[in-house]
C-alpha cells in the first residue's frame, strides 16, 4: 500500500478538526470540551515548533557563512534578497489597492452593521492592545527598528522568538567573525554548528509526524472560539477581496517560480503545502520556519547557504500576505466610515505597509498592529481608529490564518529565486526521521 503524503494527512487533519469545531458548536459544553481538552495538542506543538525555531537559525545560518568562504559572495546574497522581497511586498499592496478600489467592498457596509460591530468589539482586548502596541511603535525614533535589530545581550535575545532579527543580526555577526579567523581556527565551532544543525532539523522530522493531530486541534479550537455567525456574513465582501488579492499573489508567485527558475510551479506548491497548511493552522511565520527551511531545503533543492539566510529573514521582514491586507483593510475601513482617501494617501498606505512590515514580529496579529500604523499614515481620525479595527475584528483571525500562508510562500519563492540567481539550487535529498535508526539499535 503506498504511504500517504505528509501534506495529504495534514488535509485530513485540517478537515477533520474543521468537522468536529463545528459539531462542539451544537453542544453547551463543546467549546469548553475543545480548548480544555484538544487545543492543549496543538498549543504543545506549535510550542515546540518555536522551540527549534532560534536554535535551527542559529546552527544552519552560521553553518551557511562559514561555508561561503567568501565574504562578499554573503554580501551579494544579502543585497539580492532585500532588493527582491522590496519587490515582491510593492506588488502585494498594489494588488491589493487595486482589488479594493474597484470591488469598494466598504460602500456595502450598513450603519447598522457598523453600530453593532463598534458595541461588540471597540472595547474588546485585542483590539485595545493593537492601539497600545501601535503607539509605542509610532512613538519610537524613524532609526528605532536598526537599534531594535542589535541585542546587547546574547543570551537574552537567544531566549526571546520576538527578538529574530537580533538572533539574526548576532548570528550573521558570528558567522562573519568565524570566516575572519580562518578556516583552520574556526573549525571546532564549525563542528559543533555542523552537528546541531543535524540535529535540529532531526526534531523538526520527529515533530512533524504529530503535525495531522495538532493541526485537527488547533482548527478545532479556531473553530469553536469563531465570532458570531452574523457578523462574519456582514464582513463576506471585504474578506472575499483580501482572499481573492492572496490568490493572485499565489499565482505571482508561481509565474515568478516558472519564469525565472524554470521550476514547475505545481511541483512547487505540492512540496511546499507541508509547510503552508502548517502556516494556516497556527498563523504564524516564526513557528512554521523550521518545517519552511526542511520542504524548501531536502524537498525543493534550495542550497543551505541560501534558506539559511532567505528563510530567516524572510520570516521577520518579508510579509507580503499582511501588506496586501493593510492595503486592502485600510481603504475599507475609509470607505466604510467615510473617509475621503486621496491618490496621494493610497500612495502613503504603500510606503507605509513596506516599511511597518519591516521587524513587525512573525506572530499572530502583527498585523492588526501594523494596520494601525498605516491609518494613522493616511491621516486617519485618533477617535475613530478603534471603530475601524471593530469592523474588520470578527475576520481578522481567519485571513491572519491565510495571509500567513502567503507569507511564508513567498519565502520560500524568494529562496529560490536568490538559489538560481548565484548558482546554488541542488539536488533535492529528502531525509526521515528514522534514517539512522540501525545505528542506534
Amino acid at each position: 500500500m503506498r504511504k500517504l503524503e505528509l501534506h495529504w494527512k495534514i488535509l485530513i487533519g485540517m478537515v477533520l478538526g474543521i468537522l468536529f469545531g463545528f459539531l462542539m458548536t451544537i453542544f453547551e459544553w463543546g467549546p469548553e470540551f475543545v480548548q480544555d481538552w484538544i487545543n492543549p495538542f496543538g498549543s504543545i506543538f506549535v510550542k515546540l515548533l518555536k522551540l527549534i525555531a532560534i536554535p535551527l537559525i542559529l546552527a544552519s545560518l552560521v553553518k551557511g557563512i562559514s561555508d561561503l568562504k567568501d565574504i562578499s559572495k554573503f554580501r551579494n546574497i544579502g543585497l539580492r534578497t532585500i532588493a527582491i522581497y522590496i519587490g515582491t511586498t510593492v506588488v502585494a499592496i498594489t494588488i491589493g489597492l487595486l482589488l479594493v478600489n474597484v470591488l469598494q467592498p466598504g460602500n456595502g457596509i450598513s450603519e447598522e452593521t457598523i453600530a453593532q460591530l463598534t458595541e461588540t468589539y471597540s472595547n474588546d482586548s485585542g483590539v485595545t492592545s493593537k492601539l497600545e502596541e501601535a503607539s509605542r511603535q509610532k512613538d519610537s525614533g524613524p532609526l528605532q527598528f536598526m537599534e531594535d535589530m542589535v541585542p546587547d545581550n546574547a543570551f537574552n535575545a537567544l531566549g526571546d522568538n520576538s527578538a529574530m532579527l537580533q538572533v539574526i543580526f548576532f548570528t550573521i555577526f558570528l558567522g562573519i567573525s568565524m570566516l575572519l579567523i580562518g578556516e583552520k581556527k574556526a573549525k571546532p565551532l564549525k563542528k559543533f554548528f555542523d552537528a546541531l544543525n543535524d540535529v535540529v532539523l532531526k526534531m523538526v522530522d520527529l515533530i512533524m509526524l504529530t503535525a495531522p493531530i495538532a493541526v485537527f486541534a488547533l482548527l478545532a479550537n479556531v473553530v469553536v472560539s469563531s465570532g458570531d455567525p452574523d457578523i462574519l456574513l456582514a464582513l463576506l465582501k471585504y474578506a472575499g477581496v483580501v482572499v481573492l488579492g492572496l490568490l493572485l499573489m499565489i499565482v505571482f508567485y508561481s509565474l515568478v517560480v516558472a519564469t525565472f527558475t524554470r521550476y514547475n510551479p505545481w511541483t512547487f506548491l505540492q512540496k511546499i503545502s507541508p509547510a503552508q497548511l502548517l502556516a494556516f493552522s497556527t498563523s504564524s511565520s516564526a513557528a512554521t520556519l523550521p518545517v519552511t527551511m526542511e520542504r524548501v531545503e531536502e524537498h525543493i533543492g534550495v542550497d543551505k547557504e541560501i534558506s539559511s539566510f532567505v528563510l530567516p529573514v524572510g520570516a521577520t521582514i518579508n510579509m507580503d500576505g499582511t501588506s496586501l491586507y493593510q492595503g486592502v483593510a485600510a481603504v475599507f475601513i475609509a470607505q466604510a466610515l467615510g473617509f475621503d482617501l486621496t491618490f496621494g494617501g493610497q500612495l502613503t498606505i504603500v510606503l507605509t505597509a513596506l516599511l511597518a512590515s519591516i521587524g513587525s514580529a512573525a506572530v499572530p496579529g502583527a498585523g492588526m498592529v501594523m494596520l494601525v500604523i498605516v491609518l494613522e499614515a493616511i491621516g486617519f481620525p485618533a477617535d475613530k481608529l478603534a471603530i475601524g479595527l471593530a469592523l474588520i475584528f470578527a475576520v481578522d483571525r481567519p485571513l491572519d490564518m491565510l495571509r500567513t500562508v502567503v507569507n511564508i510562500t513567498g519565502d520560500a519563492c524568494v529562496s529560490m529565486m536568490v538559489a538560481k540567481s548565484v548558482g546554488k539550487t541542488i539536488k533535492p535529498k529528502v531525509k526521515n526521521w528514522d534514517d539512522n535508526l540501525e545505528e542506534v539499535k
